[in-house]
């Protein structure tokens, strides 16, 4: 009877080390199932994107450059993918806030950031403590283009030509004012960045954007200035406005007679804003790729090359991997000119 008993308790120890390894070994197959899925998750996922509205947050109010290219975007990747994509404005000092809700987003390609070089390459110099990281918070999906900067002057400065400008500059050191869009905008960083290589020293006079330094030079307020093209094109062709170099590495074809900082002996001035989507950091590989290839078909249909050049833009349409490297270097780039113009947002 003992011996019945003892092969019995045995047996059911037997039993519940049998049934605990399987519970094991099912709940491992599981644990490896989520990844083996993933790839095709990401699949279908692509396949079937978007099934809903896809916001555009944009850290600027109406109006401005990010929002107007965001909307003509926007309205070509809903026609082309079945879906509204909504700009929605989020202005802040720096667009931190709408830097910190799309990286906080549901990484499900449904919540996109319009960011620039202030986002992703001039906050985390301005910045000793930042809210979010520009490179591994986001993933970044592709650039929709670049704005070259032009360096012009009020008619009244006597100067012909870059040669002029700068032998006038030195002579006056300290006794000509330029404007900027703020302090710690490219605009500002650009000039510094030219009176740091070319050894001149002119006063900065801060304004609210670029609607405000604009009208400043054209009546004569500042001297200098650094701004896109159609903003003064009027102005340059009625003789009020004079232009002397833009801070490509090569010649704009916005206008091509106009000579670059490296043909005149200034490297490093190739301080361009650009203007791109990034999604949250884990959103599906196969859905970037997805959004990417439709962004570089909006940014180069016709239509939209027309109404960008009127803004002054260079459609670009770039591989996620090209613009991930192309902010990497970026913020190096900027770092830079942060140091040497002393700005800080602390």
């Amino acid at each position: 009877m003992q011996r019945c008993q003892a092969l019995l308790y045995q047996t059911r120890r037997y039993q519940t080390r049998l049934c605990q390894t399987l519970a094991s070994v099912l709940r491992a197959a599981a644990f490896l199932s989520l990844f083996v899925a993933a790839p095709a998750f990401g699949q279908d996922a692509a396949a079937n994107f978007p099934v809903k509205p896809v916001k555009l947050i944009v850290p600027y109010a109406p109006g401005g450059l990010p929002d107007t290219m965001s909307r003509i975007v926007a309205q070509r990747l809903s026609e082309s993918l079945g879906q509204q994509f909504v700009v929605d404005n989020r202005p802040s000092a720096g667009g931190l806030i709408a830097c910190e809700m799309v990286a906080s987003a549901v990484a499900d390609g449904y919540t996109l950031l319009v960011a620039d070089v202030g986002q992703t390459a001039i906050n985390p110099a301005l910045y000793r403590k930042l809210s979010y990281n520009p490179v591994s918070d986001f993933a970044p999906v592709s650039l929709m283009g670049t704005s070259p900067l032009f360096l012009v002057a009020h008619a009244s400065v006597p100067a012909s030509n870059f040669s002029e400008l700068m032998a006038l500059l030195k002579s006056k050191p300290g006794q000509i004012n330029y404007g900027s869009a703020g302090i710690g905008s490219v605009h500002h960083l650009t000039m510094e960045m030219l009176k740091a290589q070319a050894r001149v020293n002119v006063i900065h006079v801060p304004y609210k954007g670029s609607g405000q330094s604009v009208p400043a030079l054209v009546g004569g307020q500042v001297s200098l200035l650094f701004t896109a093209l159609p903003a003064m094109a009027a102005h340059i062709k009625a003789g009020s406005v004079k232009v002397f170099a833009v801070n490509t590495l090569e010649r704009s074809a916005q206008e091509p007679n106009v000579p670059t900082f490296t043909e005149l002996g200034i490297p490093d001035m190739d301080l361009i804003p650009e203007i791109g989507i990034l999604a949250p950091a884990a959103t599906p590989g196969p859905v970037v790729n997805k959004l990417s290839a439709e962004i570089a078909k909006a940014v180069r249909n016709p239509d939209t090359v027309q109404r960008f050049k009127a803004l002054g833009i260079d459609p670009v349409g770039n591989s996620p991997e090209a613009y991930a490297a192309l902010i990497r270097a970026d913020i190096g780039k900027y770092a830079k000119a942060v140091k040497l113009s002393g700005a800080t947002a602390d």
